[in-house]
């Protein structure tokens, strides 16, 4: 019998699964959409089904040991999704409950950028590193901190969500239900909605006209920028500048060695780099400048999520976090 881990990353759009065996190789992934399940526990059910589907199709004989599952806003001391914007159950949901009751297993719950943090610790750029921050750019922002080798999880579960820090309080509306988010600008919803506002601004043509909001996606803005399009140009300067400024305010409160971006936005390359790191740099006390490294993912793939989460699992075997009174 085969000793397997089930790692699960939820997204705004899709939920990814994998199943890792014991040395870190994904035997088996796929992924379900989210958005179509409106009702928490007809998500848990086809989840669950999905996985155990693909735990049929493996060779031999397998068990899963325990189930890791990265999420916004999962809450490692309750084992509970809490008041998630991007995704479509409001309020606390109760997934490690219903997972472990479904499979009859140990499970373990997440914050999804701090599995991407302990993927990239363990299999990615960070292997050497003690003091570093993930940030995910997906269809919000995301973040996970390590200090002295470890997670910084806070008192309550909820450190590091970087993706809500203040940029304008009068600006754009977030999914939390405040207003001028980080994740409103710096996302790949965040850039879309840079877009347009800049199309109303600038007189230039721009490729990027004509196109509707649902249907304009990163890649999109990412190759238009690549062609010399103004618009699509200017949307990513932009964006590294907000982006740039708040890791510089970011880096004073932790002092990491290297900081990674991960997910979608990312892939970029220099379009997003090069304005990022321009303006931490000119935004940094004098103690930091030329200190920190910002760094594209060494994990960027689909599999990196699910061995993130899958990696939470030896941990939680061996020590599982308690609520703090």
């Amino acid at each position: 019998m085969n000793a397997v881990i089930v790692g699960i990353d939820i997204g705004g759009t899709n939920t990814k699964y994998g199943i890792v065996s014991d040395s870190g190789e994904v035997l088996y992934q796929n992924k379900i959409p989210t958005q179509e399940h409106s009702d928490f526990n007809d998500f848990v059910i086809r989840l669950t089904d999905a996985i155990n589907n693909g735990l049929d199709q493996l060779p031999g004989e397998n068990q899963i040991l325990a189930v890791g599952i990265g999420a916004p806003n999962g809450n490692v001391y309750r084992g509970t999704i809490e008041h998630a914007p991007n995704l479509p159950w409001k309020g606390i949901v109760p997934l490690v409950e219903r997972v472990k009751e479904i499979l009859q297993v140990p499970v373990m719950i997440t914050n999804d950028a701090n599995a991407a943090a302990m993927g990239e610790m363990i299999y990615g750029g960070a292997q050497n590193m003690n003091d570093f921050i993930v940030i995910t750019l997906g269809t919000g922002l995301g973040s996970g901190i390590v200090c002295n080798g470890e997670l910084v999880y806070g008192y309550d579960g909820f450190a590091a969500e970087l993706g809500h820090v203040t940029i304008n309080p009068n600006g754009r509306h977030c999914g939390c239900g405040r207003k001028g988010c980080l994740e409103t600008y710096v996302s790949a919803t965040g850039i879309k909605r840079t877009v347009y506002k800049l199309l109303a601004d600038f007189m230039e043509n721009s490729e990027l006209r004509g196109i509707s909001f649902d249907d304009l996606s990163t890649k999109m803005i990412t190759e238009s920028a690549h062609r010399g399009d103004i618009v699509a140009k200017a949307a990513y300067e932009y964006t590294g500048k907000i982006l740039g400024s708040k890791l510089a305010d970011t880096v004073a409160h932790t002092n990491p060695e290297a900081i990674f971006l991960f997910g979608g936005l990312s892939l970029a390359g220099d379009l997003i780099f090069e304005p990022t790191i321009r303006h931490m740099e000119a935004n940094l006390m004098p103690i930091y400048k030329g200190k920190v490294k910002i760094l594209p993912s060494q994990l960027q793939n689909q599999s990196a999520p699910i061995l993130g989460a899958s990696s939470l699992v030896s941990k939680y075997l061996t020590k599982k976090p308690s609520i703090k009174a």
